[in-house]
C-alpha cells in the first residue's frame, strides 16, 4: 500500500484541466504531462498551445507532446517517469503498450453514466436525447474505447432548460471530485469494479458531432427541437436556413437560448414570428422560443437587437 501515487495526467481541452487540477492539489503526485502537439487554429493560423499545456506549464509540470504514440523515444520517456497510475480525461486512444505500462493501470474519466453514451460527445448527446439523468464515469481502459471496467460513478440530474455549456462546467466539477476518490481508493488497494457488456447495442451512444447533426429540422416537434439547441450550445451551435424573400436566397442561422413556450394563437405558420419575450417558431407540434439568434456573417446577438435590425416578414421555412 502506497502514501500517494505518481500520476501521470493525459488530456487536452478545458473540461481536462479542472481534472488535472484537482489531482495536482491532492495528495497524489503528478509527475507528467502528455497532451495533443501545439498547432495552428483561428483566421490568424497562429500557433496554439491545448488548455491542459498551458495549465502544466503554469504550474511547472513535465509536459510531453508526441505525434504518435508509439514512438519508442515518447514511450522511453514515459516509461521514465515512473508513474504508478495514468489517469486519461478527454485525450485519444491509447495503444496497448501505453495503457498497460503503469503497475496500477490506466483510468480514464468518462462524461456520462457508462455503459450509456460511450463516445466523443457524450455531454451534447444526452441532452439531445432529452436525458434527465447523467453523469461521470471512471474506468480502466481497455483494448476498446469506453468499455472497460467501471470503478466508481457520480450522477446529477437534468432540467428541461440546461445547455451543454452549463452541463460541461457541472461534470467537471463532479469530475474532479471522483477522479481523485478513484485515485484515492487505487492508492488504499480498495477498488472494486463493474465490467461492462461490450456487445451491448441497446445503449445510446455519443459518437462525434458532424454538421449535419446540427441542423433543425422545424418538422420536428417543439421538445425535439429544443433539445438539440440547447444540447449544442454554445459551441457547435444547432443551427437552421430560412428563405429571404428580398435576396431570393436562403439564409444561415445559429440559434441559442430557446425554451417550449404555449402559444393559443398562432400569427403565422410558415417562419418565425416576434413576441415581447423572444423569437418563436412553430414546429410540428408546438411552439420554442429563442433568445439569441446569429446569421451567418454576423455576431451573436440577443433578440432585441436583431428584431431592431432585422424584418422577420422576409423569413420563410419555404421559398
Amino acid at each position: 500500500m502506497k502514501n500517494k501515487l505518481r500520476i501521470v495526467f493525459m488530456g487536452t481541452p478545458e473540461f481536462a484541466v479542472g481534472i488535472l487540477e484537482a489531482l495536482v492539489h491532492s495528495k497524489h503526485e503528478v509527475v507528467g504531462v502528455v497532451t495533443v502537439a501545439d498547432k495552428p487554429a483561428g483566421r490568424g493560423q497562429q500557433i496554439q498551445q491545448s488548455a491542459v499545456k498551458q495549465y502544466a506549464l503554469s504550474n511547472e509540470l513535465t509536459v510531453l507532446q508526441p505525434d504518435k504514440l508509439r514512438d519508442s523515444t515518447f514511450l522511453e520517456e514515459l516509461e521514465g517517469l515512473k508513474a504508478d497510475l495514468f489517469v486519461v480525461v478527454a485525450f485519444r486512444m491509447l495503444p496497448d503498450a501505453v495503457w498497460k505500462m503503469p503497475a496500477l493501470g490506466t483510468i480514464n474519466l468518462h462524461a456520462s453514466l457508462l455503459p450509456k453514451y460511450r463516445g466523443a460527445a457524450p455531454i451534447n448527446w444526452a441532452i439531445m436525447n432529452g436525458e434527465s439523468e447523467t453523469g461521470v464515469s471512471t474506468f480502466f481502459i481497455n483494448e476498446n474505447i469506453d468499455t472497460g471496467a467501471i470503478i466508481a460513478q457520480k450522477s446529477i440530474s437534468l432540467s428541461n432548460n440546461i445547455n451543454a455549456g452549463e452541463l460541461h462546467d457541472q461534470l467537471k466539477s463532479i469530475g474532479a471530485i471522483l477522479t481523485v476518490e478513484t485515485a484515492d481508493q487505487i492508492c488504499a488497494g480498495v477498488v472494486s469494479t463493474i465490467e461492462q457488456d461490450p456487445s451491448d447495442t441497446n445503449l445510446p451512444f455519443a459518437p462525434k458531432i458532424f454538421k449535419a447533426d446540427c441542423e433543425i429540422d422545424w418538422n420536428e416537434s417543439a421538445e425535439t427541437n429544443h433539445n438539440r439547441i440547447r444540447g449544442l450550445s454554445p459551441y457547435p451551435a444547432a443551427w437552421c436556413k430560412l428563405w429571404s424573400v428580398k435576396k431570393s436566397n436562403w439564409i444561415t442561422f445559429k440559434l441559442f437560448g430557446s425554451s417550449i413556450i404555449t402559444i393559443d394563437q398562432v400569427k403565422r405558420n410558415d417562419g418565425p414570428f416576434s413576441t415581447p419575450d423572444g423569437i418563436v417558431f412553430p414546429c410540428e407540434t408546438g411552439f420554442i422560443i429563442l433568445k439569441e439568434i446569429q446569421a451567418e456573417g454576423k455576431k451573436r446577438m440577443d433578440y432585441k437587437s436583431f428584431l431592431a435590425g432585422n424584418d422577420l416578414n422576409d423569413l420563410s421555412f419555404i421559398p
